[in-house]
């Protein structure tokens, strides 16, 4: 069973950064995605960036393209999010996911979830 553990939330200052990282176990993950999503009050859950595995290959939310990095750690078996220049309206709870195949954006096609870290910026 694919397991997917967040750390790495809390509060940072607009302007300021923030790294999320999001430990897997269960399977090898050569061939699957894993990828962060957000979820502000009062709003659907949205994709922010996402990595597949085994190529490398990513992709980005217009609204943290340039100010985010998602990379992986293959030893660790974990993916990080480096978030920086932030903003108000990064704060959500930030979710990390897994699927078998390629990157989508549609977070109803992603197969595993983390719990979710929360993640609040400040004036």
């Amino acid at each position: 069973q694919v397991q997917l553990v967040e750390s790495g939330g809390g509060l940072a200052q607009a302007g300021g950064s923030l790294r999320l990282s999001c430990a897997a176990s269960g399977r090898t993950f050569s061939s699957y995605s894993v990828g962060w999503f957000r979820q502000a009050p009062g709003k659907e859950r949205e994709i922010v960036a996402a990595i597949y595995w085994s190529t490398g290959t990513t992709y980005y939310a217009d609204s943290v393209k340039g100010r985010s990095t998602i990379s992986r750690d293959n030893a660790k078996n974990t993916v990080y999010l480096q978030m920086s220049s932030l903003k108000l309206e990064d704060k959500a709870v930030y979710y990390c996911a897994a699927r078998v195949g390629i990157i989508v954006v549609r977070s109803t096609r992603w197969d595993y979830w983390g719990q979710g870290t929360q993640v609040t910026v400040s004036s």
